[in-house]
């Protein structure tokens, strides 16, 4: 009997393909029924081949062997995962498989993850595809029913692959040239590069801006009523001149009385903010509890694979697709559950309608926006940082179904003398979706200046008596440094920092979601922190001395997000089939040459400024002192040597005089904690200063819970001492 293969891209996916399809019988790395096999990748079990494998010459890094430009490039095995590759190629070529289907993620680089298995495993067999944005089973069983023919994703597999080999050509290139000139770790990328220059833009308009004074007038009028001075012409509630805030002061000074010139009510409405899309929801989640995008990003991968009560993750949609309507009630009943039940019952009394706002098919790509699934979970099963992220996610989901925010807004006009002054105020009138997140309601309209109060009633013609007129005065504020959240908004329309580029370019980028994808710019993030480009100091984000000389190297095109609207607009070419997929690959090899060219010939250096006169225990070069994402480190400035080592590490623990974030530094008996206000406190003194805090001895779980909060996956590893010192201490039993 012939049997067909499902092709699934992580394990915790292909166990519930298997589960629905009745796959019961369990071999090594699959899944087997009488109709199907289910097996698996790990992401990419099969990536691009380094260059020393075309030849051992590139083995060693030399500036004279760039270009190294391969053709065809070729694919290898990736090490850790050899074993699952084999299992999946043993399963793809056996005589009963007829047909194979590819359940990987249903996008650009899910189809690439299968495709190049399928062509590393030398198989030709049909090709089927299933595409769905979510792992319930019911969600899995409609997939399998409308299975699509593969031959249709062929153009989106030559996309994929000619973005892999183009940042193949222009990465390894262009990095290999710089470090080799310059003989330091220094990398460069169409993404990393320009994300970098953006943030180094930033520092430097913080650093050219010069702060503005201004000033405005406010009376104080009986009821009582703030009033607002207002240029009559500009409407601009403040004045960048003093000499003139002073002169209106002086005239007003002997004014009694304010009459009411005009009072105008206005009914307004304030509908729901978007459904998620991961961008917006990494955003949030930084804002609010300052997770990283990539913490964020595992966060929902967890919810989405394990406990399967979110979509698919990885979308930049932020709306649903027509076919999804008809699932809406399921999907609002599975979340009804505390504290979500009333808000949720609210919603099922009436029919669901579907409006534009948030169900629109020209605006869904492969995925449709984050939303619940069909199923209930305990929300004692999920961690907390599952738990917040999921409350997120549902809070948004409900209120796009809930009625518009309504109110009314009343503005007061008096004149003061010959001058006009406002009031402002705002009534509400229903609730509406803001009832989902039980908060205040925000001023929106405080962008005009004029804050919001609550007004007595007035009439036009009512004269009120003044009791204090005062000059305000205020500050113009620079550019705020990006954060996580404020970087992603950057990343994904970066327009703003293509000057003078087409409006096609432009348009472009805006269209294929910016700078990255949503899938790969938390990556990017980490990676610019962990090769030293980045640093954190508090929530956020600045360009290191060894980022800013990188860019001085680095040609220019290489740190604007044209390049990237350039290759989009090729690749959705391909991926339509109006562009030939060798045009575009040599066309990148043309500019690969160019780039190192320009690279070899310029008279620019890299000086190392963070020297250290510690020499590295495993080649004794000098280490370089650098700020790592969560604390300082020692590495070694060899490339090839790779050694690092934690200094100082930068804790949940507060300083009890300015409560910012303590770093501790030092190693073993000997760590102190440090803040930047200069207290200093040794960690046995901070345990003692705790544990009287808390009226008792800390207990071993409160230790472990502390140890684990310290605990993050990173390259910088795990300042080990911590725990052994506190090991040392009694704990009560």
């Amino acid at each position: 009997m012939s049997k067909t293969l499902v092709l699934a891209e992580k394990p915790s996916v292909g166990r519930d393909i298997a589960r629905v399809l009745q796959c019961q019988k369990k071999g090594n790395g699959y899944f087997e029924g009488d109709t199907y096999i289910v097996t698996w990748a790990l992401g990419h079990l099969v990536t691009l081949a380094d260059p020393e494998v075309y030849g051992q010459q590139f083995s060693s890094w030399k500036i004279e062997d760039l270009p190294i430009m391969p053709s065809p490039l070729k694919l290898v095995i990736i090490k850790e995962s050899q074993r699952q590759f084999h299992t999946v190629k043993q399963q793809m070529k056996r005589n009963d498989v007829k047909e194979i289907v590819i359940a990987t993620d249903a996008g650009r680089e899910g189809e690439l993850v299968a495709r190049w298995i399928i062509e590393m495993a030398h198989v030709s067999k049909p090709i089927k595809r299933l595409w769905i944005s979510s792992v319930t089973d019911k969600a899995i069983r409609e997939g399998v029913r409308n299975l699509k023919d593969g031959k249709a994703y062929e153009k989106l597999y030559a996309s994929a692959a000619a973005r892999a080999e183009a940042d193949w050509l222009v990465g390894i290139n262009a990095t290999r040239a710089l470090t080799c000139k310059h003989n330091a770790q220094l990398s460069c990328g169409r993404v990393q590069t320009p994300t970098l220059a953006i943030v180094a833009k930033r520092e430097e308009e913080i650093r050219q801006f010069k702060p503005k004074p201004y000033y405005g007038l406010t009376a104080v009028a009986e009821g009582p009523v703030q009033l607002q001075w207002q240029d009559q012409q500009t409407k601009d509630v403040k004045t960048f001149s003093q000499e003139k805030a002073d002169q209106l002061l002086a005239s007003l000074k002997q004014e009694k009385s304010a009459e009411v010139i005009e009072v105008t009510k206005a009914h307004k409405k304030s509908f729901a903010p978007q459904l998620y899309d991961l961008t917006e929801l990494q955003r949030d989640a930084n804002k609010m509890f300052g997770y990283s995008a990539k913490e964020t990003l595992s966060i929902m991968q967890g919810l989405y694979e394990h406990h399967k009560v979110v979509t698919y993750p990885r979308t930049d949609s932020r709306y649903l697709s027509a076919d999804i309507v008809e699932t809406l009630p399921d999907r609002i009943k599975a979340v009804q559950m505390k504290p979500y039940a009333p808000l949720a019952a609210k919603v099922l009394r009436a029919p669901i309608k579907a409006s534009k706002a948030f169900v629109d098919d020209s605006k869904v790509s492969d995925h449709h926006a984050i939303i619940p699934t069909e199923q209930t979970v305990l929300l004692s099963d999920l961690s907390d940082k599952e738990r917040r992220i999921f409350d997120l996610v549902v809070k948004r989901f409900l209120a796009v179904l809930f009625p518009a925010f309504e109110y009314e807004q009343t503005t007061i006009q008096a004149k003061i003398g010959k001058e006009l002054f406002v009031a402002r105020g705002k009534t509400v009138l229903s609730q509406g979706w803001r009832e989902v997140y039980d908060y205040d309601v925000e001023d929106e309209d405080s962008k005009s200046g004029v804050a919001e109060q609550t007004l007595p009633k007035l009439t036009k013609g009512d004269r009120l008596r003044i009791q204090a007129i005062s000059q305000t005065k205020g500050e113009t504020k620079p550019p705020e440094p990006f954060t996580e959240a404020s970087l992603l908004s950057a990343m994904e329309n970066p327009a703003k920092y293509m000057a003078n580029e087409s409006k096609e370019l432009i348009k472009t980028i805006g269209e294929t979601g910016g700078l990255g994808t949503v899938a790969t710019r938390a990556d990017v993030i980490e990676k610019l922190f962990n090769s030293f480009l980045f640093e954190k100091r508090g929530k956020h984000i600045y360009v290191t001395a060894k980022g800013k000389q990188l860019l001085e190297l680095v040609p220019d095109d290489m740190q604007s997000p044209t390049l990237t609207a350039q290759w989009e607009q090729k690749l959705g070419a391909i991926a339509t089939g109006s562009l030939n997929k060798q045009v575009f690959i040599g066309d990148i090899k043309a500019y690969a040459k160019t780039v190192v060219q320009e690279i070899k010939n310029s008279e620019k250096t890299f000086r190392h400024d963070n020297l250290t006169r510690s020499k590295c225990p495993e080649c004794s070069k000098l280490l370089l002192e650098v700020n790592g994402k969560r604390g300082k480190m020692l590495v070694c400035q060899d490339r090839e040597c790779g050694y690092r080592k934690n200094i100082a590490k930068t804790t949940n623990a507060r300083c009890p005089k300015c409560h910012k974030r303590l770093e501790l530094q030092g190693q073993g008996e000997g760590q102190t904690f440090v803040c930047a206000c200069g207290h200093r406190e040794k960690l046995t003194t901070f345990q003692e200063r705790r544990d009287k805090e808390k009226g008792s001895k800390v207990s071993k779980k409160e230790v472990a819970q502390y140890l684990k909060s310290q605990e993050k996956d990173t390259d910088e590893g795990m300042n080990m001492a911590l725990k052994d010192a506190l090991a040392k201490f009694k704990f009560d039993k």
